[in-house]
Protein backbone atom coordinates (compact mmCIF):
# COMPACT_ATOMS: atom_id res chain seq x y z
CA UNK A 1 0.00 0.00 0.00
CA UNK A 2 2.56 2.38 1.15
CA UNK A 3 4.27 1.57 -2.62
CA UNK A 4 0.72 2.31 -4.15
CA UNK A 5 1.28 5.95 -2.33
CA UNK A 6 4.49 6.86 -3.35
CA UNK A 7 3.81 6.10 -6.77
CA UNK A 8 0.82 7.96 -6.76
CA UNK A 9 2.82 11.34 -5.52
CA UNK A 10 5.48 11.03 -8.10
CA UNK A 11 3.02 10.81 -10.91
CA UNK A 12 0.95 13.95 -9.30
CA UNK A 13 4.52 15.93 -9.30
CA UNK A 14 5.30 14.99 -12.74
CA UNK A 15 1.59 15.77 -13.73
CA UNK A 16 1.14 19.08 -11.83
CA UNK A 17 5.01 20.14 -10.84
CA UNK A 18 5.62 22.27 -13.89
CA UNK A 19 2.43 24.25 -14.17
CA UNK A 20 1.96 24.52 -10.42
CA UNK A 21 5.38 26.05 -9.95
CA UNK A 22 4.47 28.28 -12.79
CA UNK A 23 1.35 29.65 -11.22
CA UNK A 24 2.97 30.39 -7.96
CA UNK A 25 5.92 31.85 -9.45
CA UNK A 26 3.06 34.40 -10.93
CA UNK A 27 2.05 35.36 -7.38
CA UNK A 28 5.40 35.92 -5.49
CA UNK A 29 8.57 38.24 -6.12
CA UNK A 30 11.04 35.68 -6.48
CA UNK A 31 12.12 32.12 -7.50
CA UNK A 32 12.95 31.09 -3.75
CA UNK A 33 9.33 32.10 -2.35
CA UNK A 34 8.05 30.09 -5.16
CA UNK A 35 10.34 26.60 -4.75
CA UNK A 36 9.69 27.02 -0.77
CA UNK A 37 6.12 27.27 -0.93
CA UNK A 38 5.80 24.14 -3.83
CA UNK A 39 8.43 22.38 -1.57
CA UNK A 40 5.13 23.29 1.64
CA UNK A 41 2.37 21.98 -0.86
CA UNK A 42 4.21 18.49 -1.54
CA UNK A 43 5.04 18.03 1.88
CA UNK A 44 1.30 18.87 2.67
CA UNK A 45 0.26 16.29 -0.19
CA UNK A 46 2.12 14.08 1.42
CA UNK A 47 0.84 14.27 4.79
CA UNK A 48 -2.39 13.99 3.34
CA UNK A 49 -2.49 11.28 0.83
CA UNK A 50 -0.88 9.13 4.04
CA UNK A 51 -4.60 9.96 5.43
CA UNK A 52 -7.29 10.28 3.31
CA UNK A 53 -7.49 10.16 -0.92
CA UNK A 54 -7.95 13.28 -2.85
CA UNK A 55 -11.20 13.09 -5.32
CA UNK A 56 -9.62 16.32 -7.50
CA UNK A 57 -6.17 16.04 -7.23
CA UNK A 58 -5.12 19.63 -8.77
CA UNK A 59 -8.33 21.44 -8.01
CA UNK A 60 -6.38 20.34 -4.17
CA UNK A 61 -3.04 21.58 -5.13
CA UNK A 62 -4.14 24.54 -6.67
CA UNK A 63 -6.11 25.49 -3.35
CA UNK A 64 -3.33 24.67 -1.03
CA UNK A 65 -0.65 26.56 -3.30
CA UNK A 66 -3.22 29.67 -3.40
CA UNK A 67 -3.30 29.19 0.78
CA UNK A 68 0.52 29.30 0.95
CA UNK A 69 1.06 32.20 -1.13
CA UNK A 70 -2.23 34.21 1.12
CA UNK A 71 -0.10 32.83 4.78
CA UNK A 72 3.50 34.10 2.83
CA UNK A 73 1.95 37.34 1.98
CA UNK A 74 0.21 37.60 5.21
CA UNK A 75 3.36 37.16 6.82
CA UNK A 76 5.31 39.69 5.24
CA UNK A 77 2.89 42.55 5.02
CA UNK A 78 2.78 42.18 8.94
CA UNK A 79 5.11 44.57 10.27
CA UNK A 80 7.70 42.89 12.51
CA UNK A 81 9.57 44.02 15.32
CA UNK A 82 13.08 44.94 13.43
CA UNK A 83 15.93 45.09 16.30
CA UNK A 84 17.56 47.45 14.18
CA UNK A 85 16.33 50.85 15.13
CA UNK A 86 18.36 52.77 12.44
CA UNK A 87 15.55 54.53 10.46
CA UNK A 88 17.80 55.65 7.47
CA UNK A 89 18.79 51.75 7.09
CA UNK A 90 22.19 51.74 8.08
CA UNK A 91 23.88 48.80 8.34
CA UNK A 92 27.44 49.38 9.11
CA UNK A 93 27.10 50.68 12.06
CA UNK A 94 26.80 48.06 15.21
CA UNK A 95 22.77 47.34 15.90
CA UNK A 96 20.82 45.32 18.76
CA UNK A 97 20.88 42.37 16.26
CA UNK A 98 24.96 42.00 16.89
CA UNK A 99 24.73 42.62 20.63
CA UNK A 100 21.83 40.22 21.62
CA UNK A 101 22.25 37.35 18.95
CA UNK A 102 25.59 37.24 19.40
CA UNK A 103 26.93 33.19 21.14
CA UNK A 104 29.66 34.70 22.41
CA UNK A 105 29.05 36.12 25.93
CA UNK A 106 31.55 38.68 27.26
CA UNK A 107 30.12 41.19 30.86
CA UNK A 108 29.63 43.51 28.17
CA UNK A 109 27.26 42.13 26.15
CA UNK A 110 25.44 40.11 28.97
CA UNK A 111 25.27 43.89 30.72
CA UNK A 112 23.50 45.14 27.57
CA UNK A 113 21.13 42.14 27.06
CA UNK A 114 19.96 42.67 30.17
CA UNK A 115 20.13 46.15 29.93
CA UNK A 116 17.97 45.93 26.48
CA UNK A 117 15.19 43.42 27.88
CA UNK A 118 14.69 45.43 31.14
CA UNK A 119 14.59 48.76 28.63
CA UNK A 120 11.49 47.13 26.29
CA UNK A 121 9.66 45.56 29.46
CA UNK A 122 9.49 49.03 30.95
CA UNK A 123 8.10 50.20 27.50
CA UNK A 124 5.61 47.41 27.14
CA UNK A 125 4.31 48.23 30.64
CA UNK A 126 3.57 51.95 28.74
CA UNK A 127 1.75 50.51 26.50
CA UNK A 128 -2.23 50.11 26.45
CA UNK A 129 -2.96 46.21 27.40
CA UNK A 130 -4.19 45.21 23.88
CA UNK A 131 -1.10 46.50 22.38
CA UNK A 132 0.94 45.03 25.00
CA UNK A 133 -0.77 41.52 25.01
CA UNK A 134 -0.65 41.29 20.97
CA UNK A 135 2.75 42.14 20.81
CA UNK A 136 4.16 39.42 23.48
CA UNK A 137 1.96 36.39 22.06
CA UNK A 138 3.30 37.55 18.36
CA UNK A 139 6.59 38.65 18.67
CA UNK A 140 7.96 36.65 21.91
CA UNK A 141 5.66 34.08 22.23
CA UNK A 142 5.61 33.47 18.87
CA UNK A 143 1.90 32.68 18.49
CA UNK A 144 0.42 33.54 14.91
CA UNK A 145 -1.86 36.29 14.05
CA UNK A 146 -4.70 33.67 13.47
CA UNK A 147 -4.62 31.77 16.58
CA UNK A 148 -4.76 35.32 18.48
CA UNK A 149 -7.77 36.15 16.93
CA UNK A 150 -9.45 32.72 17.93
CA UNK A 151 -7.99 33.14 21.43
CA UNK A 152 -9.31 36.58 21.76
CA UNK A 153 -12.12 37.17 19.18
CA UNK A 154 -10.83 39.81 17.56
CA UNK A 155 -10.09 40.38 13.86
CA UNK A 156 -7.10 40.00 12.77
CA UNK A 157 -6.53 43.83 10.91
CA UNK A 158 -7.16 44.60 14.20
CA UNK A 159 -4.55 42.67 15.89
CA UNK A 160 -1.82 43.77 13.19
CA UNK A 161 -2.79 47.42 14.11
CA UNK A 162 -2.49 47.11 17.92
CA UNK A 163 0.61 45.04 17.45
CA UNK A 164 2.03 47.97 14.52
CA UNK A 165 1.17 50.43 17.45
CA UNK A 166 3.26 48.89 19.82
CA UNK A 167 6.11 48.42 17.31
CA UNK A 168 6.27 51.76 16.42
CA UNK A 169 5.71 52.82 20.12
CA UNK A 170 9.00 50.74 21.34
CA UNK A 171 11.09 51.63 17.84
CA UNK A 172 11.04 55.27 19.70
CA UNK A 173 11.37 54.04 23.47
CA UNK A 174 14.37 51.55 22.49
CA UNK A 175 16.48 54.38 20.55
CA UNK A 176 17.65 56.64 22.87
CA UNK A 177 19.25 53.44 24.44
CA UNK A 178 20.28 52.10 20.60
CA UNK A 179 21.96 55.16 20.60
CA UNK A 180 23.57 55.25 23.79
CA UNK A 181 25.08 51.52 23.24
CA UNK A 182 26.18 52.79 19.85
CA UNK A 183 28.07 55.81 20.91
CA UNK A 184 30.56 53.96 22.73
Amino acid sequence: MPEEKNNHIIQTIKAYGKGLLGFIRRRVKNDADAEDILQDVWYQLSAVINAEPIEQTGAWLYKVATNKIIDKNRKKTEELFDLNLDEEGDEDGPDFRTILLTEGTTPETEYIRSLFWEQLFFALDELPEEQKQVFIWQELDDIPFNEIAKRTGENIQTLVSRKRYAVLHLRKRLKQLYEEITEY
